[in-house]
């Protein structure tokens, strides 16, 4: 499973959820949708755009968790 860290990332960047939306331009509803684990895909265009954002990298805000099964 990928499990998106946006949260902690902004956490640390002290910015908010609408903030981040509004600069990287997609909608707050999308923005927690990937922060909440219920995207199905990302663009490589908005990865792109949430680490410029957040001055990070991929794997700052994307992991690899193997399923328990």
């Amino acid at each position: 499973m990928i499990m998106v860290n946006i949260d902690v990332v902004m956490a640390k960047r002290k910015m908010a959820a609408g903030e981040l939306a509004e600069r990287i331009g997609i909608t707050a509803a999308n923005l927690s949708i990937l922060k909440n684990n219920k995207a199905k895909a990302v663009r490589f265009s908005t990865l792109e755009a949430i680490c410029r954002e957040l001055n990070c990298q991929v794997a700052d805000i994307l992991e690899y968790v193997p399923d328990e099964n």
